[in-house]
């Protein structure tokens, strides 16, 4: 076939080769820094049997609208295609605005046996937790994760952006939060959605409404009160105890996780000893204090709030240093300046850092003067060294770190 590959950048580079391979004739486009930024020929003139296109795309680009009468097909569903009947014995496919990372480890936690961990902080094996490369959870990223599951004869759970490719034994939608892509046109939870129209198997979180009738929706089968979860779906029932339960960033995330465990037939027992990820509220002691990580792609407002709750009730003090803010061009959905002040109001640290420059502008510094002394207001360029400067204050105060960042 001729196919037209569009985004190089997002895993369409990795799609393209595969295709290449399989036989097909393939020009990829980078549709991001130049219509002609990427082709094997020139796409100028040519028809094509097919196309493949991001869901994240906006729908007047050229290249769209000049070939629009080709029939097209999204990156999820061409990695489907590509991966055919090559997969791993168990596949269990995350999706979601918020929660994807933590869910997708608290399910790994679950499954026995060797396996393929794939997340935006790193693919790793199990039972090693050995990190084996780290790569986008682009659905392109999916061709090499898959490879390594079934080359380890093991389970795989992979993280993916924007949707699931239905390949899997298992979809799962981890949040109901919702906003605009490609160019504002599109729903990202519709997409997401969308996605999983072709799944097997489906289970989403509290909210996320679905219009299939056999999905499983995890707080129908999982209850959780304090730090207590109890399951009962398939014949696997029980409960048990962890502190992270009555965390808002781990509650969901576990609440999934069992009852994916209960879909598949694997007592979620084991979840009583789960631990913090780095980045989502993990607990350390530097420097003379207590530092509460909550810095990843899917910090928010609530996710902030909840870390500086958490800090004061291990710590016993009032005071805390914030470090808020996004490294530039790190993430997808940005940290925005008011939803940054509305956090600082809410969690009245005695220091705030803020990092990224694009927050040093007149409508921030007249903001955080309502809250802040000038002189507790530091700007900086980049995550490390807003932790840095948090760390060299005076010792005693909890540190947070609510940095939208790559981790």
């Amino acid at each position: 076939m001729d196919l037209l590959v569009l985004d190089t950048i997002h895993g369409g580079k990795e799609i393209g080769n595969a295709l290449i391979a399989a036989g097909h004739h393939v020009d990829m486009v980078d549709v991001y820094r130049g219509v002609n930024a990427h082709y094997s020929s020139t796409h100028e003139g040519n028809s094509y049997d097919r196309m493949i296109v991001p869901v994240h795309l906006n729908s007047d680009h050229p290249i769209l609208q000049q070939f629009r009468n080709t029939p097209r097909i999204t990156h999820h569903e061409a990695i489907k295609w590509i991966l055919g009947d090559e997969l791993p014995t168990l596949m269990i496919e995350v999706t979601g605005a918020q929660g994807k990372t933590t869910t997708a480890h608290a399910i790994a936690h679950i499954l026995p046996g060797c396996g393929i961990l794939h997340t935006s902080g790193g693919t790793y094996s199990y039972p090693e937790h050995e990190k084996l490369f780290r790569c986008s959870i682009t659905p392109g990223s999916l061709i090499s994760v898959v490879n390594a599951a079934r080359k380890q004869g093991g389970w795989l759970v992979a993280e993916e952006s924007l949707g699931v490719t239905g390949a899997g034994n298992l979809a799962i939608i981890t949040s109901d939060l919702d906003y605009r892509c490609a160019a504002g046109k599109k729903s990202a939870l519709a997409i997401k959605m969308d996605s999983s129209a072709n799944a097997r198997r489906l289970l989403v979180a509290p909210g996320v409404c679905s219009s299939r009738a056999d999905t499983v929706h995890a707080d129908k089968v999982v209850w959780i009160a304090g730090n207590r979860c109890n399951y009962n779906y398939n014949g696997v029932s029980g409960s048990f105890e962890n502190t992270l339960l009555e965390l808002a960033g781990y509650k969901t995330p576990l609440m999934i996780a069992a009852a994916a465990g209960c879909m598949l037939g694997f007592d979620p027992v084991s979840l009583r000893n789960f631990t913090a990820l780095p980045g989502r509220m993990a607990v350390t002691a530097e420097n003379g204090h207590y530092v509460i990580d909550n810095a990843n792609s899917g910090t928010t407002r609530d996710t902030t709030v909840d870390a500086a709750r958490y800090a004061r009730s291990v710590s016993g003090e009032d005071n805390l240093v914030l470090v808020i803010g996004q490294e530039a061009h790190a993430v997808c959905e940005g940290f925005q300046p008011d939803e940054i002040v509305r956090t600082i109001e809410t969690v009245r640290p005695c220091r705030v850092i803020i990092v990224g420059k694009q927050y040093r502008n007149e409508y921030m510094a007249a903001s955080l003067t309502r809250y802040l002394e000038t002189n507790n207001i530091t700007y900086i360029g980049s995550f490390s060294e807003g932790k840095s400067a948090a760390l060299a204050t005076p010792e005693g105060p909890c540190v947070v770190l609510a940095v939208k960042s790559w981790r």
